[in-house]
């Protein structure tokens, strides 16, 4: 499990004063309102960047860093990703899990036959569907209730019930 858990990319610059349009990558972008500081993923090394103001356009975060008050101090970030660390991150209700957490799960059915690692979550909606992939056959499981049965981040396994007609 990482310690960051990322929750936007920077797309590009906003404005002169150091602004950054950024694509949210959580479910809920409101929560920008209440985050202090996000960490930056440079590609060399990880800033901690102190949030100063947030704006909303579009599907879009508009940020504002402390100490970055012209374009020519952030639009060397353009295209990277924002984390923020666990103690950060939303609080997870019963049976939700960061995706993070998911990727790379061992997955099994009822019988315990093995059916590949979780590669991929798609976000559709009406609910979230594990891509499981093993060799070059991948399944497509819906996550909701009637075919997730177990989770165990800790074990690192999901156990699920694949209803008629998913392989």
């Amino acid at each position: 499990m990482t310690d960051l858990l990322q929750v936007g990319a920077i797309t590009s610059t906003h404005g002169l004063k150091g602004e950054v349009k950024v694509f949210p990558t959580t479910d809920d972008p409101t929560r920008y309102d209440q985050m202090k500081e996000v960490w930056l993923d440079t590609g060399k090394e990880k800033l901690k960047l102190e949030v100063e103001r947030v704006k909303y356009f579009k599907q879009f975060v508009i940020v504002k860093f402390r100490g970055l008050d012209r374009i020519e101090d952030i639009e060397k970030y353009v295209k990277k990703n924002l984390y923020v660390t666990r103690e950060n991150a939303v609080k997870l209700q019963e049976n939700e899990y960061f995706i993070a957490d998911l990727i790379g799960l061992s997955v099994v059915d009822e019988a315990g036959e093995e059916l590949g690692i979780l590669d991929d979550v798609l976000s559709t909606g009406a609910n979230d569907v594990y891509v499981v992939k093993k060799g070059d056959n991948e399944i497509l499981i819906p996550a909701i209730r009637q075919c997730i049965l177990q989770v165990s981040t800790e074990e690192r396994f999901m156990k699920v019930h694949l209803l008629e007609g998913l392989v």
